[in-house]
């Protein structure tokens, strides 16, 4: 059976690579950063509350509220600015991919190049409402739009992944 995806890397499939790579890959390197964050959001505030308490000066107030604030709305957006980071650096002519699924592997075919890739290489594979999304490595991802799936279905292409690879599928919200 041979499956084939059409995919553009647009900024809605970048986000959900990028919440998909949050959530598995970098789960736990991502817990550590997100512990700092609000670490950082808390003694801003606090820091806040003194200053507006002993009167410090308005350029110090200001700069604490723009700190936090940049750190609070970093963290509810972080997929998204992710996702714009790696649009920006996106190689010319890989912004639409081709891929067909074999029994002994896989093409990525780009404007730019043909890639061959044996499933042993994929590390992790999730499942996202509208893609499926490989990780070859932390910073390294593939992602395949469900809806311009042909050659079979999502259920088939599910069960064909999970087969060829002997990894589990992690569902990602």
């Amino acid at each position: 059976m041979e499956f084939q995806f059409e995919t553009d890397y647009d900024q809605k499939g970048l986000t959900a690579m990028a919440r998909a790579q949050r959530l598995s890959v970098r789960k736990k390197s991502s817990r550590r950063v997100h512990v700092f964050g609000w670490c950082v959001v808390v003694l801003g505030i606090l820091l806040i509350a003194l200053s507006l308490k002993t009167h410090a000066s308005w350029l110090l107030t200001s700069t604490l509220h723009a700190a936090v604030l940049v750190i609070f709305l970093t963290r509810f957006r972080e997929d998204q600015l992710n996702a714009r980071i790696a649009q920006r650096n996106l190689l010319p002519g890989t912004e639409r991919a081709v891929s067909v699924f074999s029994p002994d592997g896989y093409v990525n075919t780009t404007a730019a190049a043909v890639t061959e890739f044996h499933y042993d290489a994929i590390q992790c594979v999730c499942e996202t409402a509208d893609h499926f999304v490989f990780f070859l490595g932390k910073r390294h991802g593939q992602l395949f739009d469900k809806s311009r799936l042909t050659g079979g279905g999502v259920e088939d292409f599910r069960a064909f992944i999970t087969e060829k690879t002997g990894k589990p599928i992690v569902n990602i919200k």
